[in-house]
């Protein structure tokens, strides 16, 4: 008996030092890869590159609010009729279809509220009448257009008119001009950081990039009236395009030699 015990302990014994020896190799081979230099003698530089150019389309976005008591289909009506008025003004400019697009259209109910004091019991909120809003955003490809239109599509029905942004269509070019601008001068200064540093520069590992563009907005809202369209008249004279800024930012990992 005395003889099975032990061979049975020397059996556990053997395997228990057998997984500690594994798991000691599994331990150090991990550890040894982790504080590998050769895995993290890397390093990264930034750059961006900024580009001006002339936009080449204005949107803005005109709207119609129409108010009135609980007959909602005669509202609707209202306000639809004075939408493809201002629409139909745009379409005379030589606006396309294509661009001419309702962003928003809503039919929101308008109450009456009772103050009821002393604690009586108060009655609901009472409809008296809807509000009916549709908004219409417009592109214009000709600039020499924007004031004109935007003056007529209040002449025209519309209630306000805001939004206006000059932008790029297409923006690719100029992305691509601001790239090549931000990867060079990220190269440029990998080179200096090598230098500096004293080690050879190695191969490039990955590029990040992020892009930034900066439209010029114009802070243009106003309605109907007479005081409003001069007002207005007068801002839609001084509207000019500007530019837009593109901007690339770009991380670039390389290898140390």
């Amino acid at each position: 008996m005395d003889t099975q015990v032990k061979n049975i302990l020397g059996i556990v014994v053997i395997a228990a030092l057998v997984v500690f020896t594994f798991s000691t190799l599994v331990y150090t081979r991990a550890y040894s890869k982790s504080v590998n230099p050769a895995a993290t003698r890397s390093f990264s530089v930034s750059a961006e590159g900024e580009v001006l150019a002339a936009p080449d389309i204005a949107e803005f976005s005109f709207s119609v609010i129409t108010q009135g008591g609980t007959d909602l289909s005669a509202l609707q009506i209202s306000n639809t009729e004075k939408v493809n008025r201002a629409i139909t003004f745009v379409k005379n400019q030589g606006i396309a279809e294509k661009d001419i697009q309702t962003s928003d259209y809503s039919a929101n109910p308008r109450y009456q509220y009772f103050n009821c004091n002393g604690g009586q019991a108060c009655p609901p909120p009472e409809i008296i009448g809807y509000e009916i809003s549709q908004t219409v955003r417009v592109k214009v490809r000709d600039f020499a257009k924007v004031g004109p239109i935007l003056s007529g599509v209040v002449a025209n029905g519309a209630n306000s008119v805001s939004g206006l942004v000059f932008r790029i269509e297409d923006p690719t070019m100029v992305q691509n001009e601001a790239r090549k601008e931000a990867i060079a001068k990220a190269k440029d200064q990998a080179k200096e950081v090598a230098d500096a540093g004293g080690f050879r520069l190695g191969k490039l590992l990955s590029i990040e990039e992020a892009v930034n563009g900066y439209p010029p907005v114009m802070p243009l809202a106003y309605g109907r009236g007479g005081a409003d369209m001069a007002q207005a008249e007068k801002a839609v004279a001084s509207i000019q395009p500007g530019s837009n800024q593109v901007t690339i930012q770009v991380v670039l990992h390389y290898e140390i030699k």
